[in-house]
């Protein structure tokens, strides 16, 4: 690493600035329409192994990356940026979810790679009702499906893998 490397890494001029990086780039990006910031994203999961045993914690890994040269931002719908669900289930509960109604947005730099990381407890929320309290239950063993997914509307960046539960 020379003396010009910033801790990133990267280049840095004498002021502290990435050399790497462009104004004009930054410009452009702010054109790039939505549908086309929609598919330039990629999106994949994974866990830390594949097989758990009954309520053993899960530990997910997210990775979102920008496959243009240009910085963009996805505009979501509601405050909700991404989401991670087990067996087709939001965070592995069947309890509704209420999100303000106010849109947000996720930037990237041009080709950044955010990785975000979630612990699932290993177990189901089954929210009750008047005569039934909420409680938390272990999943059936054999294969669940981990998912996660950036929150837009239409089509969108989302992957899937597997589990296998095991006595």
């Amino acid at each position: 690493m020379s003396p010009a490397d910033g801790p990133t890494g990267k280049r840095e001029d004498r002021h502290g600035f990435d050399d790497t990086k462009s104004p004009i780039t930054d410009a452009l990006g702010k054109f790039v329409p939505q549908a086309i910031v929609k598919r330039s994203l990629s999106l994949s999961v994974r866990t830390d192994k594949e097989t758990y045993a009954p309520g053993e914690p899960v530990e997910l890994t997210v990775e979102i990356e920008n496959r243009l040269p240009l910085p963009v931002a996805v505009h979501t719908p509601t405050h909700r940026l991404w989401g991670w669900t087990v067996d087709g289930e939001l965070e592995a509960s069947d309890e509704r979810v209420y999100l303000p109604e106010s849109p947000s947005k996720l930037s990237f730099r041009a080709g950044e790679r955010k990785v975000l990381t979630q612990t699932w407890n290993g177990l189901l929320k089954r929210v009750g009702d008047d005569d039934t309290p909420t409680r938390w239950v272990e999943p059936t063993c054999g294969v669940h499906e981990i998912g996660a997914y950036l929150a837009l509307d239409g089509t969108r960046p989302e992957d899937t893998t597997e589990i296998r539960i095991v006595d």
